[in-house]
């Protein structure tokens, strides 16, 4: 995985909005690599503390990091039995809101 790579990551992640939440999926294809969420996955492992990684999720809505899910609540996002309440209604999709 390049550099190049987990910036465009990063820098998407970055755009997600407070309280709203996306998946590893929606990110890989909004860089142009559709397929790649695990790649996302491990961009986000190293990632500088202003992207908030917390707001990136499995396209399930299931939390992947346990820990997340303090930063979640705090931006009033309802976490039960580590997913994500209303998923769909949260999920932003980059493809369509930038």
């Amino acid at each position: 995985m390049d550099e190049i790579f987990k910036q465009q990551v990063w820098e998407i992640t970055k755009l997600v909005p407070k309280g709203r939440v996306t998946s590893y999926g929606a990110i890989a294809k909004a860089v142009g690599y559709p397929n790649h969420s695990r790649h996302v996955g491990k961009a986000m492992g190293g990632c500088p503390k202003d992207v908030p990684a917390h707001r990136v999720i499995s396209s399930s809505g299931a939390l992947s990091v346990p820990e997340f899910q303090v930063k979640l609540e705090a931006e009033g996002i309802e976490v039960e039995n580590f997913r994500i309440k209303n998923f769909k209604k949260l999920f932003w999709n980059p493809l369509e809101e930038l």
